[in-house]
């Protein structure tokens, strides 16, 4: 239950391990074009949505230099470090950085977006979930900021997306990345990214250095249900496996189900006498952050739980050995839960 690589349905594990076809074949085009219907589905927009085979990091440098130019404004919003990770790529293309920094655990504030966003800025990029402190950012809120002015709306959804609601036309944003190994419950491996018409008119002019990343040829591909390089295909095989269990549940039942099961852990662990991380913003479905025991390392607490067979994530940087991190993303049921709170219940009797 950690916050990526998630548990992986036995369906998907099933379809990854079958025999290798070629990704030039009318068979894997056939796979391909019904996982980009799929992502669509999922990610609620009409718009491009292009499969890549790298990590969501990947996908997150090709947001930067397929969209802008160099010395271009844009407002990064910083709440960890993931978007602290959004703030690095942008620097390393010579990007002009106006950089939102908030206190761990703090979200981001629409109204500081506002006034910062003068007819000079060209993109604006928000992490939805910062899977370091367990905040999630209001991009609804966000969205109707921005799609009113010539910027950019770049989101990371990398651990949202299929855990927390992303309404990617409605709420106005013009690139969203996500990744296969979190709420999607897929192996590591894949980076999904959809594209605005507003985002590809910047694409044309963007000066930005870009071979394998770049995007405009994976749309001209994606058009003939194939990548431009060598894709990862069993992963795409299985992924389309995921999103098919995710399509017959619904992706509403399906974020109904991260709610219902993060809202019993937390209720659970309060009641057990753990603190949950302070934060604002809005509920975090996919993840919950807890602050460690007083006097304890978390380090402790996550050994513990190991013991009994489960395994759970520390704190980054700052927050490590001060919190613990438990996700309720991908392959996770209600009994997992009921599980994991006797675990800690246990632990706790211990160090008393």
């Amino acid at each position: 239950m950690t916050p990526g690589p998630t548990n992986v349905p036995s369906l998907v594990r099933d379809a990854i391990s079958k025999p290798m076809i070629h990704h030039r074949t009318p068979e894997f085009k056939n796979i391909f074009s019904e996982l980009t219907e799929n992502l669509k589905y999922v990610f609620k927009t009409k718009n491009d949505v292009l499969i890549l085979t790298s990590s969501g990091t990947g996908g997150m440098e090709a947001a930067v230099c397929n969209f802008f130019s160099s010395s271009d404004k844009v407002i990064v919003c910083n709440n960890g470090k993931f978007g602290e990770r959004f703030v690095e790529i942008c620097k390393r293309y010579g990007l002009d950085v106006i950089e939102l920094k908030y206190e761990l655990g703090e979200a981001a504030k629409p109204s500081d977006i506002k006034n910062n966003l003068d007819s000079e800025i060209k993109g604006v990029f928000v992490t939805q979930s910062e899977t370091s402190t367990g905040i999630c950012n209001d991009i609804k809120e966000i969205g109707n900021i921005v799609k009113k002015t010539n910027a950019l709306l770049i989101v990371d959804s990398i651990s949202a997306l299929g855990s927390v609601d992303m309404r990617t036309d409605d709420w106005g944003v013009d690139v969203v990345i996500a990744a296969s190994q979190k709420a999607l419950m897929g192996p590591p491996g894949l980076c999904f990214i959809s594209v605005s018409e507003k985002a590809w008119e910047a694409y044309k002019k963007s000066n930005l250095p870009k071979y394998y990343f770049d995007l405009g040829k994976y749309k001209k591909k994606s058009q003939e249900n194939e990548t431009p390089y060598t894709p990862a295909i069993s992963l795409i095989i299985g992924m389309n496996e995921s999103l098919k269990i995710i399509r017959e549940v619904g992706i509403d039942n399906f974020l109904k189900k991260h709610e219902k099961i993060s809202e019993k852990l937390r209720r659970g662990l309060i009641e057990i006498g753990f603190e949950i991380f302070p934060r604002s913003g809005l509920k975090n479905n996919g993840l919950t952050v807890v602050k460690s025991l007083p006097g304890i390392d978390s380090s402790v607490i996550i050994n513990a739980v190991k013991e009994h067979g489960y395994v759970i994530a520390n704190g980054q940087e700052e927050l490590k050995g001060k919190v613990f991190r438990i996700a309720t993303m991908g392959d996770v049921e209600e009994k997992d839960i009921d599980k994991m709170l006797d675990i800690l219940k246990t632990i706790v009797k211990k160090f008393a």
